[in-house]
């Protein structure tokens, strides 16, 4: 079976098909008079059985580990065995070999795929269109690795180290952001992207990879965690590293490396001072698989690699390979950026509420754990697998409490108080864009006592990355009484002419409840993150869909606001069924409870597995307000549904 293996010196190109070979690391002997008249590089049986015709019809791409065939032509007469000898020499290895079939496939092969979002409590997964196969994508990659400062400073070093995915793997963790070169991607998370592109409305990684290159390698505005991670997985596998996107709920953001995220907060509840340091409500990273000679025994297979710039590593914004088993072990000497990805799944949160006096009080805060619904599209099923347990041993097993010893995590080793007190915030059935709807405050008294507490319910919108927006809803109750062995559920309405202006593309809400004794001083936090559901969008075959005819789809979403929606566009993006994407107006406003509809012809009359759609839109807003960009301005006065994306299978 073929090894698959990354970069410019670990897969052969030989300039074809009649021309003589131009890779250093082959050689052919011959007898004295036996003369090489060409060689035959066989392209289209060559990229049939490598999985590479789709690369570059051009050029020889092969990949290391598996047999492939040339023929050679010689001048004047044939080669005699019993005459002449031939040596050709091959130096190969398979440092990023996956024995199974399946999983090659899954991590090499699929250029389309899902990204997880939403919350813990709500996964919601995002299509993808990585289309690593797409013309002109694999130059683009060498192109990538050539722009890497390490190659600019010493070009022959750079090349020779490409043999190990390794460096490969932190080249490009490093290249996909721009913060230290002429990497692919600007991060912003200000919500303020008028300038560039949400990132919020990107659908694959072929548009900003191309992009960058078109642009003469010139950062590309906007991305956030997700767009970083989706770039580098298409360039992984472009290159031949088996690579997944991972999502990470209640990511931690530890920036001193003490495994410990502490809020200080005022007698509200609302955080105050420095907020560098946060959880993240989902951050996403990839995962490639690689052997490491570098490191012990049993440290081969997944790699943690992370594109996103939060942090330098060695004085370079990248992150990563660190072995996810080291992770999981609490083995935080490992190689490389281990502490920092052990914080992101295992940080403890400690909450401080400080009184008018000055004086700090701990708060129990039990609603809120690190490092949860760790997930990743499943190997040849459309469905997520949660990899939690490749991470994190099971809570409070020996195991765990082992790696904590050995990551010297002193806090995650005390017992947690329990005060016979505990509030969780509960959620209605049903939380869609553009409804009302209520949360719960769920109170339970398990003490013989009767305890007169205050109650401050609050909602806010919320960034994925933890800043918080404008309140959308708030309740405060002076004097609750809770009954000795007493159960209660205290609502709190969330109106969608509140939430409306201020709602972020995150699709989130946070609502938290502070529940005070004051008589003695004691605290207790919950927080529940609610993700607000799109519309579905429905695409819908016209037609019976035949090899070598063009494919015509309908498109279409239901407007769910009780407003109009204007200055509609649906973007169409699909591996083998597009040259670029394709943006369609919808010229007349969407009335309410109306449905947008579009026909879209496929561009190329080909084979293809996916396609995707994306729609942009604002609704109407009345005479004398502002408009808002289309598809843009987070922060608009108007409501806005600015992202949807939905699959769409097709085979030919």
């Amino acid at each position: 079976m073929a090894s698959f293996s990354s970069a410019r010196l670990q897969w052969s190109h030989l300039e074809g098909p009649a021309t003589r070979q131009r890779s250093h690391r082959h050689h052919l002997t011959m007898a004295e008079e036996l003369v090489l008249e060409r060689c035959d590089l066989e392209l289209e049986a060559n990229g049939r059985d490598h999985h590479t015709a789709d690369l570059c019809r051009e050029k020889l791409v092969v990949r290391r580990g598996q047999a492939f065939r040339l023929t050679l032509h010689f001048e004047g007469r044939n080669y005699e065995a019993s005459v002449d000898r031939l040596t050709f020499s091959v130096t190969t290895g398979d440092a990023v070999y996956l024995d199974s079939d399946e999983e090659r496939h899954e991590y090499i092969l699929t250029q389309h795929g899902f990204i997880y979002q939403g919350s813990a409590k709500f996964i919601k997964n995002i299509p993808w269109n990585f289309g690593q196969f797409e013309d002109g994508i694999l130059d683009i990659c060498l192109t990538l690795l050539d722009m890497n400062p390490k190659f600019l400073r010493d070009a022959g070093r750079d090349c020779s180290r490409r043999s190990s995915p390794v460096y490969v793997g932190r080249v490009v963790s490093g290249m996909v952001n721009c913060n230290d070169d002429q990497g692919v991607l600007l991060g912003r998370w200000d919500n303020n992207y008028g300038d560039g592109i949400s990132p919020m409305f990107w659908i694959g990684s072929v548009d900003i990879l191309r992009r960058w290159k078109s642009s003469g390698c010139q950062r590309v505005k906007y991305g956030q965690c997700w767009v970083f991670a989706a770039v580098a997985c298409t360039v992984l596998r472009c290159l031949g590293i088996p690579t997944r996107v991972v999502t990470n709920y209640n990511s931690a953001h530890d920036q001193n490396s003490n495994l410990l995220i502490e809020y200080f907060r005022n007698e509200f509840g609302e955080i105050q001072g420095d907020k560098s340091e946060m959880i993240w409500n989902f951050h996403c990273w990839v995962e490639s698989w690689m052997s490491r000679p570098d490191l012990q025994p049993g440290y081969e297979g997944w790699q943690a690699l992370d594109p996103t710039p939060q942090e330098k590593s060695e004085g370079t914004y990248c992150c990563g390979p660190v072995p996810v088993r080291a992770i999981k072990e609490g083995d935080l000497s490992t190689k490389y950026d281990a502490p920092f990805v052990f914080a992101e799944v295992n940080a403890d949160v400690v909450d401080w509420i400080r009184q008018d006096d000055g004086s700090m009080h701990k708060s129990i805060n039990h609603s809120l754990v690190v490092g949860l619904k760790i997930s990743t599209k499943s190997v040849g099923r459309d469905e997520r697998q949660d990899i939690t347990h490749t991470y994190k041993y099971p809570e409070g097993s020996p195991e765990e409490r082992e790696a904590f010893k050995r990551a010297n995590h002193l806090n995650k080793l005390t017992e947690k108080e329990d005060t016979g007190m505990a509030m969780r915030i509960r959620v209605s059935q049903s939380m869609s864009m553009g409804s009302d709807f209520d949360v719960f405050a769920y109170i339970t008294n398990n003490t013989s006592e009767e305890h007169t507490c205050r109650l401050l319910l609050c909602a806010r919108t919320v960034s994925y990355n933890g800043i918080l927006g404008p309140e959308c809803g708030t309740k405060d109750l002076l004097n609750l009484s809770l009954a000795p062995f007493s159960e209660k559920s205290i609502p709190l309405r969330i109106l969608y002419e509140k939430y409306c202006d201020c709602l972020t593309e995150s699709n989130l809400i946070k609502v938290r409840g502070l529940l005070t004794e004051p008589a003695v001083n004691s605290y207790l936090l919950a927080e529940r993150d609610i993700y607000l559901e799109n519309p579905e969008i429905k695409i819908r075959i016209l037609g019976e869909p035949k090899q070598k005819r063009k494919l015509v789809a309908e498109v279409s979403l239901r407007n769910p606001l009780t407003t109009p929606l204007s200055d509609c566009i649906f973007t169409v993006e699909g591996a083998g069924l597009t040259e670029e994407q394709k943006v369609v107006e919808i010229p007349d406003p969407v009335e309410a409870g109306e449905d947008a509809k579009r026909p879209l012809e496929q561009a190329k009359e080909r084979p293809c597995p996916l396609t995707r759609s994306q729609t942009m839109h604002r609704p109407q807003e009345p005479l004398g307000r502002p408009r808002a960009g289309t598809g843009l301005g987070p922060r608009s006065t108007a409501p806005a549904l600015r992202k949807l994306q939905e699959p769409m299978s097709c085979h030919l």
